[in-house]
């Protein structure tokens, strides 16, 4: 959880705020604590998007959907504010790490926890079934593994079991990976969606690797309609169930009854001590202001009413405007230095820019949006608060604290094993779709990482033979009320095979570096219009390494398939992390 900053509320309604849990498209999520002492999550929905019926809808839905739900695998609702702005609704909090998190920490899951899992989440489904409730979208980032148990968060997109049908065509609610190929394909929701979308998240939690691999949106999604879910290395009856559960044909797939049945479970998830250890994962939360005040979550003073300036004073230019705290009528959500920018903004069609898919969405009560999966900053997140799919606003923590210059360059020390490959499919290859080896070491900030690598002479091509454009930007940054603080990035290009110092051609073997470097870069460096940071290999890129710098060579110098690895970079030239992969195929 991040502290408030100066144009966050004191209160909203009657509760006090104590931190912020996390930020998304449609809100902000914020830990408060009930005039009774109950710690809730409170989520507020943006102004900026405020006036856009889907949104609104959908935010309406999401509370009655919580309200009716009234189970032990749910967060129950607390408080809500959903006729008069700012429109906000608060579910209690419940702690713990994200199964996200947790396998991002801990790594991939024991067969038994998988199968404890795998029985309690099942229960889950038919317990929120049994009510006439689809959940729509079920992944790792939203199941908080508390001491009482899993829980389902995020009911922004869940419908009504009679609602198996979008009201957009063509856009698909849920995540890439976790989507099932009927809802993909034909708009059809559910239960069995849900199933499949089981299936995936406990193949994630067996495997630690996402279910049907990782890259472009697209290419995702079309392994999940086409190709067999991954699970080599799992238990083989574990496996099988998983497999079932993924099945293409959603009358194939078990019921939820059938699935408890088959996991044999003998004993309590929650006294496992495997499960057990993954509570110090999570954060502790503050249980009332002061103690979020001592603890740097809460500015002294903060919310306290600012005396009205003498006839003497000037009024413009004077310091910061203090916010009042939300009470009764309307009070925003923007700090009012933005309200003008924000009312332009809200003509513009292009700030809702498909807020409607669920990468943007911030869960009911996800701490953290994150993208495709892999892993989400520690998996520190809390419920009622994590995705496109959201997502801590950047700031100097997130940035590892990178306020001033970065370094120059970064070390090549250290031995990388991510490769990139061409996709076997022939309809993939024909658009460039290939597969990384490894999940990444670190979530990116923001709602959806994108990245890219093509011919920079010919784009349409899914081959290079020549310069190569990289491209990168967080996108919905625009969104942001300011500019995020810096968050740098330096991106590595490697061949396939070493390369030999003396020949600049491959040596044959495989190359275990992190490549040919650029020279980091503010990924927010065109913030204001969510535009790509765009470098050219072979131009921006270089290797540095003890002390001695090597040129970086042709692409044509080694065919096959390069790796385009994207750093994120902290404090010095060896203090770096992994947050995507991406690649090409030359020749």
């Amino acid at each position: 959880m991040d502290a408030l900053k100066p144009q966050d509320p004191a209160h909203i309604g009657a509760h006090t705020l104590l931190a912020r849990l996390g930020a998304g498209g449609m809100g902000q999520v914020y830990l408060g604590r009930s005039p009774g002492g109950l710690l809730v999550a409170l989520k507020v929905i943006r102004d900026e998007i405020i006036e856009h019926p889907e949104a609104l809808a959908r935010f309406r839905r999401e509370a009655e959907t919580v309200r009716a739900v009234r189970s032990a695998y749910t967060a129950n609702l607390i408080d809500a504010s959903l006729d008069t702005v700012p429109l906000w609704l608060a579910t209690e909090y419940v702690a713990g790490p994200t199964l996200s998190g947790a396998v991002a920490g801990r790594g991939a899951f024991p067969a038994e926890a998988c199968q404890g899992l795998f029985a309690a989440l099942a229960e889950a489904l038919a317990s929120v079934h049994a009510y006439g409730v689809t959940h729509r979208d079920l992944k790792p980032q939203n199941i908080i593994l508390s001491e009482r148990g899993p829980q389902l968060i995020d009911f922004g997109i869940a419908r009504g079991a009679e609602h198996t049908a979008l009201t957009r065509t063509g856009v698909a609610p849920g995540t890439p990976g976790f989507t099932a190929p009927e809802v993909l394909m034909r708009n059809e929701v559910g239960a069995a969606a849900d199933v499949f979308a089981l299936g995936a998240t406990l193949a994630y939690a067996a495997t630690g690797r996402p279910p049907f691999g990782s890259g472009p949106m697209d290419a995702v999604s079309y392994r999940a309609v086409h190709e067999p879910i991954d699970v080599d290395g799992v238990e083989p009856a574990l496996a099988a169930l998983i497999t079932e559960c993924a099945a293409k044909e959603p009358a194939d797939r078990p019921e939820p009854a059938e699935i408890i049945r088959r996991c044999r479970v003998t004993a309590t998830l929650t006294g496992s001590p495997f499960y057990v250890g993954l509570a110090e994962l999570g954060s502790a939360a503050p249980r009332d202001l002061p103690t979020a005040v001592a603890a740097g979550l809460v500015p002294q003073g903060h919310g306290a009413p600012t005396p009205a300036p003498t006839p003497a004073q000037p009024t413009v230019g004077a310091g910061p405007v203090q916010r009042p705290t939300v009470g009764a009528g309307y009070v925003p959500t923007l700090a009012p230095d933005v309200q003008a920018v924000a009312a332009r903004g809200r003509s513009r069609r292009g700030l809702w820019l498909g807020l409607g898919t669920a990468t943007l969405v911030a869960g009911l009560a996800t701490a953290l949006v994150v993208q495709l999966l892999p892993g989400d900053e520690g998996g520190k997140g809390t419920e009622a608060g994590k995705g496109g799919g959201t997502s801590k606003t950047p700031s100097d923590k997130a940035s590892g604290g990178a306020t001033g210059k970065p370094p120059a360059y970064i070390e090549n020390d250290r031995i990388n094993r991510d490769f990139w490959t061409l996709s076997e499919n022939e309809m993939q290859a024909s658009h460039g779709v290939g597969q990384c080896s490894q999940i990444s070491e670190e979530r990116a900030p923001g709602a959806d990482l994108q990245v890219g690598a093509t011919d920079a002479d010919d784009p349409g091509s899914a081959t290079v033979s020549g310069r190569v454009k990289i491209q990168m930007r967080i996108k919905y940054a625009e969104l942001e009320q300011k500019k995020p603080g810096p968050y740098y990035v330096s991106v590595g290009v490697k061949p396939e095979h070493d390369i030999d110092i003396e020949t600049g051609r491959s040596s044959g073997s495989e190359n275990k570096t992190i490549g040919y470097t650029s020279k980091p870069v503010d990924i927010y460096k065109y913030w204001k219009t969510g535009g790509w940071v765009e470098l050219t290999y072979p131009d921006d890129f270089e290797s540095h390494a003890a002390g001695k710098v090597w040129p970086s060579i042709p692409v044509e110098n080694d065919p096959g398939d390069w790796t385009v690895l994207f750093y994120h970079v902290k404090g010095s030239p060896t203090d770096y992390a992994s947050i995507s992969c991406h690649g090409f195929r030359v020749g």
